[in-house]
């Protein structure tokens, strides 16, 4: 008998590791974010298709010639990147679908749509420090 407890045990174990993975947060990949503002398309994954407003650009740091496309992060403003506005951070995160490149010279990871900043951050602040993970399926599950 004693066998069969020490087997329910290891499994209960095993069972409440499992589910306490799946509940641990993920961590993010620091970066920071600026902004760009209308008009949105075209866009370098959807040509003029419109695609809302909780969009970004990504950077060359993830866009992976054009495979980040669709792919949605969820972004955290951490904090300022200059002395202009020093708590510029709302303490919201915001789920953002990537739709576009940033171009050449993109002082971000990632650039925000006007709208996504603002609800993480003070727009004023321009640029922030973020923190950013990679949320869901990529664009051919959400179309």
């Amino acid at each position: 008998m004693p066998k069969t407890k020490e087997i329910i045990s290891a499994v209960v174990l095993a069972m409440v590791a499992g589910l306490a993975m799946v509940a641990s947060p993920v961590a993010g990949i620091s970066g920071t974010a600026t902004f760009y503002t209308p008009p949105y398309t075209p866009s370098a994954c959807f040509g003029n298709a419109a695609e809302g407003t909780m969009i970004a650009a990504a950077s060359e740091v993830f866009w992976d010639g054009g495979a980040a496309c669709g792919d949605r992060y969820v972004v955290t403003c951490t904090g300022a990147t200059n002395q202009g506005v020093p708590h510029p951070c709302t303490g919201r995160s915001v789920t953002v679908r990537i739709v576009d490149l940033c171009p050449a010279g993109c002082r971000g990871t990632i650039d925000l749509s006007q709208e996504a900043f603002a609800v993480i951050a003070d727009p004023n602040a321009g640029k922030i420090l973020i923190d950013y993970t990679k949320y869901g399926l990529n664009s051919a599950s959400y179309r």
